[in-house]
């Protein structure tokens, strides 16, 4: 059985780094991005299981390029992530879509994987 792959996609340095340790001990197969276009250029490539989406990226919001991702990889759990509370109602109401505002708790994230 292959491990499951998670994408980050971040500008933050060492938040990436900080889930990459995280879930690779856990035994995830762990790739990070710090712009939207290396995101989204990963997603094809990498084709994760799980992504964490930042949504102000140094290149665009990450969170518009949300509904795209989930039509285009409608099986793949997408976190969005902010620092700054957000409401995304076409989002929110999908299974494979939470929504998670920074700092995040890493107790909290391994309730969910």
């Amino acid at each position: 059985m292959s491990k499951k792959k998670i994408l980050i996609i971040d500008d933050e340095v060492d938040f990436c780094l900080l889930l990459t340790s995280f879930y690779s001990r856990k035994g995830y197969e762990v790739s990070f991005s710090h712009t939207l276009n290396e995101g989204l250029h990963s997603i094809n490539k990498f084709v994760p299981d799980i992504i964490f989406l930042d949504n102000n990226l140094p290149d665009g919001l990450g969170w518009d390029a949300a509904a795209k991702i989930q039509h285009d990889f409608p099986k793949t759990e997408l976190n969005l992530i902010s620092a700054y509370k957000s409401d995304l109602p076409h989002l929110a109401n999908l299974a494979t879509v939470r929504i998670l505002e920074k700092p995040l708790n890493l107790e909290t994230l391994d309730l969910f994987y």
